[in-house]
């Protein structure tokens, strides 16, 4: 039943999808060029990889609202480090910067791990810690395009097979994301520690370490994305993605994960991001202002929640008929 549910809230999410490109095609055919739609699927590719990261925290009962203070604070490291070694190879930096998202992602969990605090509380304390440091760092000084080395700027852009390596980072993301969740002891630990930590415990599964996993693979995607987000835009700054943690949220939950728990996929997830993406980028097309994706964001949250809980009701009233029937 559950597996029904969770096929038919993708199914009608990437209907949504398809309906509003063509709606956007009525008018605008240019937006639904391959060329296009390419672009928009790069430009959503850092908000897949953050929903990602906050559909396994989220999945345990927890939240990571300091994503996007980490990809700001990974970037604007791994963009100082460029310049005071500009001769640093990319695949150096990387490693860096998924280092150093890893770190941030398991000072979470640690705190909500052994300290037993509420994640929200914690990762709105790191959030505003991670912003602090930037500033201290870097004196509230921009790190700009010119003073990125071109090799720095050139990853993200360069092309294989016509995609961005950004979009092909994302994608090998996501088909990692898929195996992990659905052929891996720790994919099942996620839902069951979600699902019904009482019973998880029952069996063996380390709740406390199931999250401190989840905050750290969050953490380490922040890592990789602030690079990408860092030299494909060549800049940095102090309040860079500044709100991006409330999209990376609204990607999750739009998708299919309930907030919950023990709930989701890794393709509801994408399909999300998407979602918001393509009325990220459409929105400036058909002359609406920017602003608007806030309202339409909250308003799919709702309902999307809303989705989600008559769904669970749904699914409480079969078992009871099945426990019924069986007595």
């Amino acid at each position: 039943m559950l597996k029904r549910i969770l096929i038919a809230r993708e199914t009608i999410l990437a209907a949504a999808i398809l309906a509003l490109l063509v709606l956007i095609a009525v008018r605008f055919p240019a937006f639904v060029a391959p060329s296009n739609l390419i672009a928009v699927f790069n430009d959503t590719s850092p908000l897949m990889l953050l929903a990602l990261g906050q559909m396994i925290v989220i999945l345990t009962k927890c939240i990571d609202l300091s994503v996007a203070a980490n990809l700001a604070l990974t970037g604007m490291c791994v963009a100082m480090l460029n310049i005071m070694m500009p001769g640093l190879p990319v695949a150096v930096i990387i490693v860096i910067a998924v280092a150093l998202g890893t770190l941030m992602g398991m000072i979470n969990g640690l705190l909500v791990w052994k300290l037993d605090i509420p994640p929200i509380v914690v990762t709105l304390g790191t959030m505003t810690i991670f912003r602090g440091i930037i500033f201290l760092i870097s004196n509230g000084k921009w790190v700009n395009a010119h003073e990125m080395s071109p090799a720095f700027k050139a990853f993200p852009r360069a092309e294989l097979l016509g995609l961005p390596m950004m979009s092909w980072v994302a994608i090998l993301v996501i088909l990692a994301f898929f195996v992990l969740m659905t052929r891996t002891s720790l994919g099942r630990a996620v839902y069951a520690v979600g699902g019904n930590p009482h019973a998880a415990v029952y069996t063996g599964i380390d709740v406390g370490r199931t999250k401190f996993t989840a905050y750290t693979i969050s953490g380490a995607l922040a890592g990789l994305t602030g690079y990408l987000w860092v030299s494909r835009y060549a800049v940095a700054y102090v309040d860079i993605a500044g709100g991006f943690e409330l999209d990376t949220v609204a990607a999750a939950v739009i998708g299919g994960v309930s907030i919950a728990g023990g709930v989701g996929s890794v393709f509801g997830a994408v399909l999300g991001a998407l979602f918001l993406g393509v009325i990220k980028n459409a929105l400036p097309v058909v002359n609406i202002s920017p602003f608007w994706q806030l309202a339409i964001s909250g308003s799919a949250i709702i309902v999307a929640v809303a989705f989600n809980a008559q769904a669970n009701r749904t699914k409480g009233r079969v078992i009871l008929k099945q426990a019924e029937a069986a007595a």
